[in-house]
């Protein structure tokens, strides 16, 4: 595709104002409390927002329109749990991170079951962390190819080097102030495009919700046999059913905010205690809207492709292409310039939002958690903030080399290599902090026990993974996982938390102070 100057210009003026952003806010970087936290003085407004911008990413503008253009909203149900989490999150995991100047996740950790699970916690999360940017980056520049015309490697560049310049000099304030202004233009964009297909459909908006309503596009089905299947309500450990679906967004929403260092990191960043709350009140606002209206924008699309057929989206509906595509497809072929242009900003910045966010996060669990912690102690403040500096440019070399590596890559196996290895250090990581939050019992040796047990859980369940990859079988067939794969996070959480429970009770920790480390233990805490 050739861009229209249009299209050009509003691109390069976007890149230019994220760039512009980083380094007028490097100037308030003095120190590593500034560079970190904004020195703890961000409004609610301004932190929901951008934990807005974060969580929803480039998932919601690629994956959710596709999966609503060629199934259902079925992808949506696990985020009906987000409220659910955000209370939870709000008045019991809130108060932990809120006393003293805590700045990582994993210091929390630390105090409760010692300095070698911080510093697990620490590692397994940027391990995680590398592999998802260089995950994200690699799937963004496909879309930036599709309607650019530009090659991998000068897509992943754009979009890598210009994430880093702002993420590296601006720190927390660039991350923060550049995810509230991508939520609005992801949300833009979105905009436009739906307003195109209900300019161009001879019925409307009315049309779309009666064509969609006609073909089921509004249930929770699953895709099987060339027709949609509406899923059936119930406990189930073999398939796909509504309430473990629900379950399955419990579990993700309570890993999201009880241990994921990018929104401990805000909810340090913020003013007050009620600022936090705010903030996490304004993101769940926010986020159940914008994800359901990119799920309405999916419908919409499959009901203007009905209307308007064509050989590829039919395609796409067959699954002789990904529907991942139907987006892309979209913006190059149907949007007016200049629209075009905005749209693929809103593309971009639903990877940087992501992207920032992540490296921020590397880089500040990195030094607090592991430099400052262990390997180089006493060390005047303005070491540490140049050693986040470079952290954070390490973290983006390593993203946009990830991504380029998965871009030569002509089969699946890296890509698969990447997953696994992501699933492998992962697991786990939510039942050990309800283990901390909840019980009295356990200490590292019990924590051990459990990581030890999950890790060998999630291996079994990602052997047919690593079978296809090898091109070998290893496990006999009444060996194999009896249950849908879905689960593995659920089941993985709770043999962290059971194990680590009941070795705790059979091998007692010394008795010593824990106060304000469980949700039994604490003292009150007013909301500053």
């Amino acid at each position: 595709m050739s861009l229209h100057p249009l299209d050009i210009a509003i691109i390069l003026i976007y890149l230019g104002g994220m760039a512009a952003m980083g380094v007028y806010f490097s100037r308030k970087n003095t120190d590593t409390e500034e560079y970190f936290v904004g020195g703890r003085s961000f409004s609610g407004w301004i932190i929901g927002l951008s934990m807005v911008g974060t969580s929803i990413s480039s998932v919601t503008f690629i994956a959710y329109p596709a999966d609503a253009f060629k199934t259902a909203w079925l992808r949506f149900l696990p985020n009906l749990m987000l409220p659910v989490v955000i209370i939870i999150a709000a008045y019991l995991f809130l108060p932990f991170f809120r006393r003293g100047k805590i700045t990582s996740a994993y210091e929390y950790l630390e105090g409760r079951f010692g300095p070698s699970i911080r510093v697990y916690g620490c590692v397994t999360y940027i391990i995680g962390q590398l592999v998802r940017v260089s995950m994200i980056l690699f799937l963004v520049s496909q879309v930036m190819k599709e309607v650019t015309g530009l090659t991998d490697t000068q897509c992943i560049l754009v979009g890598g080097v210009f994430v880093a310049m702002y993420t590296i000099v601006g720190g927390i304030y660039a991350v923060i102030w550049t995810d509230v202004i991508q939520t609005l233009v992801l949300v833009l964009g979105g905009i436009f495009c739906l307003m195109v297909i209900i300019h161009k459909l001879p019925g409307g908006l009315g049309q779309i919700f009666s064509v969609a309503l006609e073909h089921g596009k509004f249930s929770f089905s699953e895709w099987n046999n060339g027709q949609l299947n509406p899923v059936p309500w119930g406990f189930s450990l073999n398939s796909k059913t509504g309430t473990m679906m629900l379950i399955i967004g419990l579990t993700i929403w309570l890993n999201e905010y009880s241990c994921n260092q990018f929104v401990i990191q805000r909810y340090c960043a913020s003013r007050s205690m009620h600022e936090a709350r705010k903030a996490m009140c304004v993101n769940v606002c926010s986020s159940l809207p914008i994800w359901a209206f990119f799920m309405f924008l999916g419908t919409s699309m499959y009901v203007f492709f009905q209307v308007f057929p064509n050989v590829n989206t039919t395609a796409m509906l067959t699954g002789e292409k990904t529907a991942e595509q139907i987006l892309p497809f979209f913006m190059v072929n149907y949007l007016p310039p200049g629209v075009s242009g905005l749209v693929i900003a809103a593309a971009l910045a639903a990877a940087m939002s992501s992207l920032d966010s992540s490296i921020n996060a590397v880089s500040t669990c990195g030094i607090v958690d592991i430099y400052r912690r262990h390997l180089v102690k006493g060390r005047e403040d303005r070491h540490y903030l140049k050693a986040a500096w470079c952290l954070a440019t390490a973290a983006a070399v390593f993203m946009i080399g990830g991504a380029l590596i998965l871009a030569n890559t002509k089969t699946k196996t890296l890509q698969d290599t990447a997953t696994i290895l992501a699933s492998l250090v992962g697991g786990g990581l939510a039942g050990m902090y309800m283990l901390g939050f909840f019980t009295k019992r356990g200490d590292a040796r019990a924590v051990w026990l459990g990581i030890i047990c999950t890790f060998l859980f999630t291996t079994w369940t990602i052997l047919p993974k690593v079978e296809v990859l090898l091109n070998r079988e290893f496990l006999p067939d009444q060996l194999r996982v009896p249950f849908d794969l879905y689960y593995t996070g659920i089941m993985g959480n709770l043999i962290m938390f059971i194990v680590g429970f009941l070795a705790g009770t059979l091998f007692p920790s010394k008795k010593r102070d824990m106060k304000n480390l469980t949700v039994w233990t604490q003292d009150k805490i007013p909301l500053d």
